[in-house]
């Protein structure tokens, strides 16, 4: 087993206590507006659509935890080993970085990494250790490394450590994953402060800024950039006014970036998923809204990790992507067109 180390950054500790006390000042401000509103009709409900390799979860439980938000405590824990899919070699010998990679999306496409043969490290805040080990032994049991890095991706000079770290253990960095993100909600622009402002563009735009300038140099040809947008990035979000704006921000630095690096052969692509049912929406939304999170989509339901992680894939195999860069690519259960 790969060493685990202590954080690297110093401002890591302190970062989901920070997260948290955000999320009590908005869990007070729900109680008000609920009160002082009531409650809206509920949506008139419709079967849950399965177009899959295996039936989805179509009910959400209820459930509100504590941020950063640990996949191990959640009541209806995400599907992310996807068991239909069949690896066949497309990333054998490759190394790959993945932020925000212990849970959620970054635990599906870190285990299907594995699986096409790459050795993975995994970017965390420290809290979410007992995530990071489940992943680390599911990519084990897939036969490949794995590296711990806890830490926070705010901090520069933590996403210069992960790189070297991961640069070190394995020998190389093919293939960086910008996947670590803050998300919390607010009903307007007025209960933004500006240290919540700050928290989510630190973490979901700088960060990613951080990690690929810190990347850069140790990748070839052939090498790619995946960053995670979002849907609320193409089309915005009433109460995800922050968030949201990172995420077109997310957008745009994934074009300009694909742009400035493919004279050195390397590709810089986005997913952008709609409702995924990971840790990132329980640690946020309240515990009514989250049992209807991805009811508004056309599948009447949220997508589960396995159900992107194959994008993840196929961006990031020169077998299957060598001609896309600079693509935003939508997984969002809708049928609109962005």
């Amino acid at each position: 087993m790969a060493n685990k180390g202590k954080p690297t950054s110093q401002s890591a500790d302190g970062t989901a206590d920070k997260q948290r006390r955000i999320q009590r000042e908005q869990d007070a401000r729900d109680g008000e507006h609920s009160a002082a509103k009531g409650e809206e009709q509920s949506q008139q409900k419709k079967q849950p659509v399965q177009a899959g390799a295996r039936e989805q979860p179509g009910k959400l439980p209820a459930e509100h935890h504590a941020k950063p938000g640990i996949e191990a405590e959640m009541q209806l824990k995400p599907q992310f080993m996807a068991p239909d899919y069949e690896g066949s070699n497309k990333l054998r010998g490759m190394a790959a970085l993945i932020t925000g990679g212990d849970s959620g999306i970054g635990r599906a496409v870190a285990v299907l990494y594995a699986r096409e043969g790459a050795d993975v490290a995994l970017v965390y805040l420290p809290d979410e250790q007992p995530d990071a080990e489940e992943t680390q032994r599911c990519i084990e049991a897939e036969g490949t490394r794995c590296l711990l890095i806890p830490g926070d991706v705010k901090d520069p000079a933590f996403c210069k450590q992960a790189v070297e770290q991961t640069v070190q253990q394995f020998g190389k960095l093919d293939i960086l994953v910008n996947n670590a993100a803050f998300q919390e909600h607010a009903e307007s622009l007025e209960d933004l402060t500006e240290e919540r402002f700050d928290e989510t563009m630190r973490t979901n735009i700088y960060g990613y800024f951080h990690m690929a300038k810190a990347a850069l140099p140790h990748l070839k040809q052939g090498a790619s950039i995946i960053n995670t947008g979002s849907v609320v990035g193409l089309r915005g979000s009433p109460k995800l006014l922050d968030y949201s704006t990172t995420k077109g921000a997310i957008h745009a630095f994934t074009k300009s970036l694909a742009q400035n690096v493919i004279d050195k052969g390397i590709r810089v692509n986005a997913v952008a998923p709609g409702p995924v049912w990971t840790p990132l929406n329980p640690a946020d939304q309240p515990a009514d809204k989250v049992a209807q999170f991805g009811a508004d989509t056309d599948m009447k339901r949220a997508a589960q990790p396995e159900e992107l992680s194959p994008a993840y894939v196929f961006l990031a195999a020169p077998v299957c992507s060598g001609y896309i860069t600079g693509i935003v690519l939508p997984v969002t259960g809708k049928v609109d067109a962005y």
